[in-house]
């Protein structure tokens, strides 16, 4: 039996202090990913070996400017510290700063030390020192600052410095003791906060203040408790007063330490981020060379993610193939096949997108290229209700929603967060293209305009176009009507160039892989299912389809492939899918559709290009990715028995390319969509208010056409 004892760790700091880097370092693969109850923002969490006896829990919290919270990820970092005493109590807090900002890095440092709770203050980039003309006095500095202070360089093979951070933490909880750095009650109005100590001995002074200022409290305080605090907070005209005058007394506290202990000789510095700055952030060539970025992400989204998408999707088409082949005929091995097999496939297959995506943006986060990008774009974006970084998101939603939505995780403010979740499945995915592609070969003709420009290629692009405007139009709308609470301040870190951790981006890859596969697989897994069941049974007509269509064909002289394509029609048309294609009809006759189309619309839930092969399906003709020639002359003679003319004439066509501009087609996004908002709330919104979108579109454009 073990005797190891193991105690929690926390670790807090500024936004690209190198947080992240260090917990990568402390954990390696012992981290888990979950989220914060009753919030949205995930939640690492990871162990680490202090000693032979001891292990750490360590927690890696949002970045923070400070414990006055501005935004969600603040609120979190508060809402832990006035929890600590109860579940998870952090033992030891660890404020990860780094070496060029120091005096702002302090300030979050002393709020955290006047909670009384034992604190350890590591240092990052120290490598970065001589560089910068930097010199520390270090033994002056743990003096000053009464708490243990380590050097560390992280992103340095094997994390320079972590062990004497790892001595410096169990040195701090062996001793157990904290002290506060500033005592700024004293400063401010000793009398005021006597009585503010009155309500409750057991919190620390800072506490029961932050309690008042920031509305904050613990879970477990008492009603009668917080009662008085909100009856003490309405007393005092002077609070704002106060906090100023806090902020002041910090500064004045961290310039007097800094003064005798932090030395800067820009003479001695080599920096050259100030000449990389005036290129990436210029008004111009700053815009042109980001868009150059984007058009690589995106071609390489394309480009790489082909080869091992068309192997994952043939992969599990084999194993279905073989699993029919071994298995003998029946509901399992139906459900097996057709169901379960197809369902995790259309999990796998998104996963080079996904990783791609998701190589690119780490690499830019670790450059630091990415804080320029959310500079330069957010004057733009804000226009809209959404960040800097929703750019990003938007343009990467024309390969796939799915990694889109995951890539908002970057944005910091909730709202704008949520806007960009929302409005990015307008964007054209790549899913849509084999719809787009077919319909306008059949209402489009294939004609150059101005001599070079295909017309058939104008009308794709103007689908794109449509997409974007439409995504640009609904943030507005949203960024006005949506009761959403959420503080966000353009603040904005520069940090220095570097050349990106490998372990860093592997990690980040693995984890945001992990977290769809794991989070949306499941209930893309589950749609599959249900889909399957509904194309599978039916009532006593889906039984009696096969014996009806052997009797039709009796005479005729068919090959086996039509009879098989004739039967899995008859089959579709009887299922209780076909049901209720035939059961939405009158709905969607307005918009030229009838109950094939109707099957089609349902079917493309799971996938919108799922449209293309349920009406080969339907049309009794065999579906082939490559060549769709057949598919499109059975669709393009296909008949209105009411007016006698082509199904899929012009009004048709652009009412169909209308609808699945606007409509959310694809359960995986809806998916994904749930997981990053923890809710079924806004996926819902999302698939009705779409979906309403796309009908009310396609009725106007129909019948304005017709």
């Amino acid at each position: 039996m073990s005797n190891q004892k193991t105690i929690n760790v926390a670790l807090i700091g500024n936004p690209n202090t190198g947080k992240t880097s260090l917990f990568n370092q402390l954990t390696g693969l012992n981290q888990k990913v979950g989220n914060y109850p009753g919030v949205t923002v995930d939640k690492k969490e990871g162990s680490s070996k202090l000693s032979s006896n001891l292990k750490a829990i360590i927690t890696d919290l949002p970045g923070t400017y400070s414990i006055n919270p501005t935004s969600l990820d603040e609120s979190i970092v508060l809402k832990t510290l006035l929890n600590s005493r109860y579940d998870k109590t952090p033992d030891i807090i660890v404020v990860v700063a780094d070496i060029e900002n120091l005096k702002r890095n302090l300030l979050l440092f002393s709020q955290i030390k006047d909670l009384a709770i034992p604190t350890v203050l590591a240092i990052n980039m120290a490598d970065q020192m001589k560089r910068k003309g930097i010199t520390v006095d270090l033994e002056l500095l743990e003096r000053e600052l009464g708490n243990e202070v380590v050097l560390i360089s992280v992103r340095k093979d094997k994390g320079k410095g972590v062990d004497e951070l790892k001595k410096a933490i169990l040195k701090t909880y062996d001793n157990a003791k904290a002290f506060p750095l500033c005592n700024v009650n004293n400063r401010i109005d000793p009398e005021y906060f006597d009585r503010l100590k009155e309500i409750n001995p057991n919190y620390s002074i800072y506490e029961l203040w932050l309690m008042i200022t920031q509305n904050s409290f613990p879970d477990k305080i008492s009603k009668n408790e917080k009662e008085e605090l909100l009856a003490f907070k309405n007393d005092s005209k002077n609070i704002k007063k106060y906090q100023h005058k806090e902020t002041i007394y910090r500064y004045q506290k961290i310039n007097e330490i800094l003064k005798k202990t932090y030395l800067v000789d820009r003479s001695k510095a080599s920096d050259v981020r100030a000449k990389l700055d005036k290129v990436f952030t210029h008004k111009i060539f700053g815009y042109v060379l980001f868009f150059a970025v984007l058009l690589i992400i995106f071609q390489s989204i394309f480009d790489w993610a082909t080869l091992p998408m068309d192997l994952i999707d043939s992969a599990f088409a084999n194993l279905s193939s073989y699993v029919n082949e071994q298995m003998p005929a029946g509901v399992l091995s139906s459900l097996i096949t057709e169901g379960i097999i197809p369902g995790i496939g259309g999990i796998i297959i998104f996963i080079p997108q996904i990783a791609i995506l998701f190589l690119f943006i780490a690499i830019l986060e670790e450059t630091g290229y990415m804080s320029r990008v959310v500079f330069l774009m957010d004057k733009i974006m804000r226009r809209f209700g959404m960040s800097g970084k929703s750019v990003i998101p938007l343009i990467s939603g024309t390969a796939c929603a799915i990694p889109a939505v995951m890539a908002t995780r970057n944005i910091s403010g909730w709202k704008e967060r949520l806007i960009t979740i929302l409005v990015t499945p307008f964007t054209t995915c790549s899913a849509r293209l084999p719809v787009y592609a077919i319909i306008i070969a059949l209402i489009v003709p294939d004609k150059k305009v101005f001599g070079f420009l295909n017309l058939q290629g104008l009308t794709l692009l103007s689908l794109y176009i449509l997409g974007f405007a439409t995504a640009i139009i609904a943030a507005i709308i949203l960024h006005k009507t949506l009761k959403v609470k959420s503080t966000s301040f353009f603040v904005v870190e520069m940090p220095d160039y570097k050349v990106p951790s490998i372990k860093n981006v592997f990690f980040d890859v693995v984890e945001k892989t992990k977290a769809f596969i794991f989070g949306a697989g499941k209930i893309i897994l589950a749609i599959s299912i249900v889909l399957w069941f509904l194309a599978s049974n039916g009532p006593q007509s889906f039984k009696d389809a096969e014996k009806n269509v052997l009797e039709t064909v009796a005479n005729q002289q068919i090959s086996e492939a039509e009879l098989n394509q004739m039967i899995a029609s008859a089959k579709l048309e009887n299922s209780y899918i076909g049901i209720m294609g035939k059961s939405i009809e009158p709905a969607i006759e307005p918009l030229g559709y009838d109950w094939k189309i109707g099957i089609a619309l349902i079917s493309s839930f799971a996938a919108r290009e799922v449209f293309v092969g349920t009406l080969a399906t339907i049309y009794s003709v065999e579906s082939d990715d490559d060549d769709t020639t057949t598919i499109k002359q059975r669709m393009a003679s296909e008949i209105n028995p009411t007016t006698g003319k082509k199904r899929f004439n012009f009004p048709v066509g652009m009412s169909l390319l209308v609808f699945y501009a606007f409509a959310m087609q694809c359960m995986a996004t809806l998916a994904i969509v749930k997981r990053e908002t923890k809710s079924w709330k806004w996926p819902l919104i999302q698939l009705f208010g779409m979906g309403l979108l796309a009908y009310l579109s396609s009725f106007i454009v129909f019948q304005i056409l017709s």
